[in-house]
C-alpha cells in the first residue's frame, strides 16, 4: 500500500520528464504560435504590440526567433539552454507588458507565465539525457563529462543519506 500511495513502482527518472516538458512544450509553442508568426508575419506586423520600443517588426522578428525557431530546439534538444533562455525573455515580456501580469480575466498571460515557467525550468536544468545536446557533450568531451556526472551522482547520493 505505501508503494502505491509513493507511487515507487514508476520510474524515477528527471530524463524521460525532461524530454517530455522539451517535446509537449516546444511542440505546442510552435504549432500555436510559431507556425502563425512564420505564416502571418507581414500581417501581424501591422498590429503586433512594441512593448520595449525597439519597433513591430523587430518585436514580432524577436517573437519569431523565440517561438518557432527555438521551439524547434527545444524539441531535439539542442542549445537548450540558450533556447530556453530566449524562450523565457520573450514571454516574460509578453507576461510583463502585454497582458500586464494578469493571469486570470479577458486578455489574461497564463499562458505566457506557463511557457515561462516551462523555458526557466529547462533553462537551469539544461536538456537532459534524451536530447541531441547529451549526444554532443557525449562525443565531445565524453569522458570527463561522465566523469563529472558520476562525481555528481555520488555527492547527491551521499548527501542524501
Amino acid at each position: 500500500m505505501n508503494s502505491f500511495i509513493r507511487l515507487s513502482f514508476l520510474p524515477h527518472t528527471h530524463n524521460l520528464s525532461l524530454l517530455l516538458l522539451r517535446v509537449f512544450v516546444g511542440t505546442s509553442l510552435f504549432l500555436r504560435h510559431g507556425l502563425e508568426k512564420i505564416t502571418g508575419f507581414s500581417a501581424m506586423v501591422q498590429h503586433f504590440p512594441d512593448p520595449l520600443h525597439i519597433g513591430a517588426q523587430w518585436s514580432l522578428g524577436f517573437a519569431l526567433f523565440s517561438d518557432a525557431l527555438c521551439s524547434l530546439l527545444l524539441i531535439i534538444g539542442l542549445g537548450t539552454r540558450w533556447a530556453a533562455f530566449f524562450v523565457a525573455v520573450n514571454t516574460a515580456v509578453a507576461f510583463t507588458f502585454v497582458h500586464r501580469l494578469h493571469l486570470s480575466g479577458e486578455h489574461n498571460g497564463e499562458v505566457a507565465w506557463m511557457y515561462l515557467a516551462a523555458a526557466l525550468a529547462l533553462f537551469l536544468s539544461g536538456a537532459g539525457k534524451f536530447s541531441v545536446d547529451h549526444g554532443l557533450a557525449s562525443h565531445g568531451g565524453g569522458e570527463h563529462h561522465h566523469q563529472r556526472e558520476g562525481r555528481s551522482r555520488k555527492k547527491f547520493k551521499a548527501a542524501a543519506r
